[in-house]
């Protein structure tokens, strides 16, 4: 048979080429930042050396320090002073140090480059960070606010308003923090420092335990640490103290804005 004839006899067909299946599209914004948002939170939450800075180390700063100031009395703050306190140290590890290290090993290994160019995009990047920081900060107030308030703290009725406001804006200004760091250094140097920062922030900085609002002491008050424990306190005891919200503010933007100027990629 020819080559001729074969092709008289192969079948005919009247519906023309062949349709393609449709082309997939991306999920909506939203959904792609929620979902990134939850591999985040999955990532912290399986990640034991994050647990541990993020919830053990501020519970057992919670405890001990109780444990001390039931010992040595007014030489320790109690625990209306100390369980906010330890709010701000808790949101400081899992704000700053937890996605400042995170976000400066992803970078220094290339994935921060490829998602970027993913539908997730920069800024879906960037949210879906925010909201895994959030998520972690609810799981802390959750768990530390219940061991304080078995420990004996009773926070003002108002603190169910003003604390979760504080909370977000320290969330913000440490996340920016965290950012800045671990885009503008490398991944080593940005592990030393954010443990190192988080650990002196924590203990003389103003997070834990108040400082002197007199003399030298009063410039200390400046710092981001001691404006989130300020605040805490102070929404824990119902109220919304200006000052140390303002710098709290000040420090959010002021990060935001150097983080998008020098954060680099890779």
């Amino acid at each position: 048979m020819t080559e001729h004839s074969r092709h008289d006899r192969a079948p005919s067909t009247s519906a023309g080429p062949r349709a393609l299946p449709p082309r997939a599209l991306p999920a909506p914004a939203g959904a792609r930042i929620v979902s990134h948002g939850l591999y985040e939170t999955r990532n912290v939450l399986r990640n034991g050396e994050q647990l541990l800075v993020s919830l053990i180390l501020p519970l057992l700063v919670l405890v001990g320090a109780h444990r001390l100031e039931s010992v040595a009395g007014g030489a320790v703050p109690g625990i209306d002073t100390l369980a906010p306190g330890v709010l701000a140290l808790a949101v400081m590890a899992s704000a700053f140090t937890g996605q400042g290290i995170a976000t400066g090993f992803e970078r220094q290994y290339g994935v921060l480059a490829h998602l970027a160019t993913t539908p997730l995009g920069p800024l879906g990047l960037i949210l879906g960070k925010a909201l895994a920081v959030l998520v972690v900060v609810v799981l802390q107030v959750l768990v530390i606010g219940t061991a304080g308030l078995m420990l004996g703290w009773h926070p003002a009725a108002a603190a169910l308003i003003w604390g979760p406001l504080v909370l977000l804006l320290g969330g913000t200004a440490f996340t920016a923090l965290g950012l800045l760091l671990a885009g503008t250094v490398r991944a080593e140097a940005t592990l030393a420092l954010t443990n190192v920062l988080w650990v002196v922030l924590g203990a003389a900085g103003g997070a834990v335990v108040p400082l002197d609002h007199t003399g030298s002491g009063a410039l200390l008050l400046l710092l981001p640490s001691a404006a989130l424990g300020e605040s805490l306190r102070a929404a824990a005891d119902g109220t919304l103290d200006a000052v140390p919200i303002l710098v709290l503010a000040g420090w959010a933007t002021l990060a935001s804005l150097a983080a998008r100027r020098w954060f680099k990629w890779r």
